[in-house]
């Protein structure tokens, strides 16, 4: 039975992850090297995005712990930059060797760029010297998403921040309106799904029978809403959900072969399906990222939202809260019958600057052993935050605390989320796809296997000229123009 009382469930949580193995005894301030000292610490994240402003805004709490148990005094400071230009802001500052940020919140995908140069701390060696960070994570997905790099090598790079995943946010006053069920069901002989189960078993097929129901342009109501911006990755986040549950992939990061897998007829057949989604959605969604799926949204736009778990404070006002319900999102039929979701997950680790001094080096270390203490990550969650740490989100009565962590908590699995390259040339890589599946949805070209083509040709010419594959692309990219 699921408990109701939020009090309650915070008391258990408590209680559970306070007796779990994750505590760590502090050192005592009198054997602490920066004992009297005043230290300025630094951290580099992204601009408006709630999840990188907890850790400094929850700063204050590590302050008055540090100074307890520590015997040191240490502010923060929080640099902002847009996600589309955070990498950048941080690796021309790491160039140099400045330690002008001392720990910054990085992209999973940035942890090649960050280590191949040396930019940032080996964590994995980290770890031997602080067996407190050796963390038990809720799923393989966590370290292989936020802490793994390169793929498969158990080599870690950063520390999960802020967990993420997509979900499916729905209005109940539209889907439990009994003029509205009975209506669906006379049309599609089928129930809208009710519960957290039934949105289980749901899959894209009859989703899309759903979304096209609730699209009344007349009305000002849409069936749903997706994120297909060319802006960052937007696009290639919300694509690749239909790729990967369909059997597509997108390379081979052994042997980083990307043309023959990229552009497979799979992928072709799932860059239509995701393009004709586009129909149940708002005007001018095509230019959709997550600002504008939140406003249309919380304006009442649209009947269903599939949106990060990480922006659900956003997602969820005093205007509707109490008619909103977070579940998984839709399934895709296999050939057997059984449904498969694999959706990109999101979300960001916490890296540590290498050039920090041994002062602000040691302050880093405390800090993130302070951030993985349960009571610590429970504030996390209590704030809006998602944690990844095992303990706390098996603790009975976690999923009570935010309305969307039971969905959050379900997909943060292997096998219904996924990451993709965590290389070097990522921004370049990343371009390249946006550039070519942007094209197919917004009409710039009609050809979805041309797109794929191009992406594939342009990313194995990138990774081969690297010198980050043997891999040469083929002749035939030469004459491939995306047009």
């Amino acid at each position: 039975m699921r408990i109701k009382n939020l009090s309650l469930a915070i008391t258990l949580i408590l209680v559970t992850v306070l007796s779990a193995s994750l505590l760590i005894t502090p050192s005592l301030a009198a054997d602490h090297p920066l004992k009297g000292q005043k230290i300025d610490m630094a951290i580099l994240g992204i601009g408006g995005w709630l999840p990188s402003r907890l850790g400094v805004d929850m700063s204050p709490m590590f302050a008055e712990y540090a100074k307890k148990n520590f015997g040191y005094d240490v502010s923060f400071s929080f640099a902002e930059a847009p996600f589309s230009a955070l990498f950048q802001k941080a690796a021309s500052t790491l160039a140099t060797r400045s330690q002008e940020y001392n720990i910054i919140i990085s992209d999973s995908q940035w942890l090649g760029a960050f280590a191949s140069p040396g930019w940032i701390v080996n964590i994995s060696r980290l770890i031997e010297q602080h067996p407190e960070l050796d963390i038990e994570w809720y799923d393989p997905v966590v370290w292989q998403t936020y802490m793994e790099y390169p793929e498969g090598s158990n080599t870690f790079w950063g520390l999960p921040e802020e967990g993420d995943t997509i979900a499916l946010f729905v209005r109940t006053d539209l889907f439990q309106n009994p003029d509205e069920r009975k209506a669906f069901k006379d049309k599609n002989g089928m129930e809208l799904p009710q519960t957290f189960e039934d949105f289980e078993n749901l899959s894209m097929t009859d989703f899309e029978k759903i979304a096209e129901f609730f699209t009344r342009p007349d009305d000002g109501l849409w069936g749903t809403a997706m994120q297909y911006s060319k802006e960052y990755d937007f696009m290639t986040m919300y694509l690749y959900p239909f790729m990967f549950s369909t059997g597509g992939d997108i390379w081979d990061p052994k042997t980083r072969k990307v043309y023959g897998i990229l552009n497979s007829d799979i992928n072709a057949e799932a860059m239509v399906w995701n393009k004709r989604m586009l129909k149940y959605q708002p005007p001018g969604a095509v230019n959709y990222g997550i600002a504008e799926e939140i406003d249309a949204f919380t304006q009442d736009k649209v009947a269903t939202a599939f949106q990060w778990a990480a922006v659900g404070l956003a997602m969820l006002t005093d205007k509707n809260r109490d008619r909103v319900m977070v579940v998984p999102p839709p399934g895709f039929k296999q050939k057997d019958g059984s449904l498969k979701r694999l959706y990109s997950i999101g979300g960001q680790p916490w890296v540590i600057n290498a050039f920090n001094d041994e002062a602000h080096m040691t302050v880093a270390i405390d800090f993130l052993k302070w951030w993985y203490l349960p009571e610590t990550q429970l504030e996390f969650a209590k704030r809006g935050g998602n944690p990844c740490v095992k303990a706390v989100l098996e603790s009975p009565g976690f999923e009570d605390i935010q309305p969307w962590f039971r969905a959050y908590k379900y997909m943060l699995r292997t096998d219904r989320s996924r990451d993709f390259w965590h290389e070097p040339k990522y921004s370049e890589m990343l371009a390249a796809q946006q550039e070519a599946f942007t094209a197919f949805a917004t009409g710039q070209i009609s050809d979805p296997k041309l797109g794929l083509e191009w992406a594939a040709c342009e990313q194995q010419k990138i990774l081969y000229e690297s010198g980050r594959s043997e891999i040469k692309p083929p002749k035939s990219c030469r004459g491939v123009r995306l047009k």
